[in-house]
């Protein structure tokens, strides 16, 4: 398929799951392979969102609850001007979720949630940013997962278990059902 034949649908994929589940990497995975088809697509990571659009903002339920409302607008609004958002942020409780879904269904824009669904102990060894070293040792607080709740979803457009495939599959999977959807 050549660039010129697709046709830009954007949607928004957000990738939920805990710290170190593998949310950011299966999303680069897919963004290569979209970008491959021709699709435009933006990653919008946690951390840089953090840094830029959400500076300022804490770890507790409200700050996260704004965080995820931000992330959400600008997923939207990437997604109705024919962008693949790609969201692999945390966002812990179900209700902010929710919201950015619901947003999404109001502005007619295509939304998908995946649950990056691998165990806490998975994330503990894999631990990228140092985060359950930190905990573990007292340094942090409020870790997802750990000592701050994380609320899985009860019913995700899909569920990866990241702990049991490659990112290679990861990713071949996500991109099969956004096919199936009709988003790729």
């Amino acid at each position: 398929m050549s660039t010129t034949d697709v046709t830009e649908l954007g949607a928004t994929v957000w990738l939920t799951g805990l710290p170190s589940a593998g949310k950011t990497t299966i999303a680069g995975e897919l963004a290569g392979r979209l970008r491959a088809d021709g699709h435009r697509v933006e990653v919008l990571d946690g951390d840089e969102i953090r840094e830029f659009l959400s500076a300022g903002l804490g770890f507790g339920r409200a700050d996260r609850d704004t965080n995820v409302q931000r992330v959400g607008f600008v997923a939207e609004l990437l997604a109705a001007n024919g962008v693949k958002a790609l969201v692999p942020v945390i966002a812990p409780y179900a209700d902010s979720r929710e919201a950015v879904r619901k947003r999404h269904q109001e502005k007619g824009t295509g939304y998908l949630e995946v649950h990056v669904a691998t165990p806490v102990e998975v994330c503990s060894v894999r631990d990228v940013k140092g985060l359950y070293a930190k905990q573990a040792a007292g340094e942090l607080t409020g870790l997802t997962g750990v000592d701050d709740p994380y609320e899985e979803p009860d019913s995700p457009d899909l569920r990866i278990e990241s702990h049991t495939q490659t990112v290679q599959e990861s990713a071949a999977a996500l991109h099969a059902l956004l096919i199936e959807r009709g988003l790729a």
